[in-house]
């Protein structure tokens, strides 16, 4: 098992699970206190340990965790964002995330997936696109 220290220290003291920050000076007892996730409900060996807060990991429990899209986003038929990541990683290519009704809100949505997924799987350079297509706009993500 890693050191508290080192998985926030190279997650940027970030929580995988709700994208805010761990504050590592908060009891490790504390909802919002800083904890060790291993991403899957048995460990396994190359899935890195990731930062999560004690609330947020408790919540997800022995479970796969599901990393939801905001609800400012405006989006429909959002795929999941993990699953999709775990599979572009294995075998490459690209995936449709989400489609949106106007370019601007398929932009949006594409920008905060390329942000997310720079703390997600910070080794895996991932790109989103945007897409026309049957009177809508696709949110794509290419490995």
């Amino acid at each position: 098992m890693s050191r508290l220290e080192d998985v926030g220290e190279r997650d940027g003291w970030r929580c995988w699970l709700c994208d805010e920050a761990v504050d590592p000076s908060m009891s490790v007892n504390d909802d919002r206190g800083p904890s060790i996730d291993s991403r899957t409900p048995k460990p396994k060996p190359g899935v890195p340990e990731r930062l999560a807060h004690r609330g947020c990991n408790t919540r997800k429990g022995a479970v796969t965790a599901i990393v939801d899209w905001p609800e400012y986003l405006f989006v429909a038929d959002p795929a999941v964002i993990l699953t999709s990541v775990e599979r572009l990683q294995r075998k490459g290519g690209r995936e449709i995330m989400a489609r949106c009704p106007t370019k601007s809100d398929a932009a949006e949505a594409s920008t905060w997936l390329a942000d997310r997924l720079t703390r997600l799987a910070p080794d895996t350079p991932f790109t989103t696109l945007v897409e026309p297509g049957g009177g809508q706009f696709m949110v794509l993500l290419r490995r």
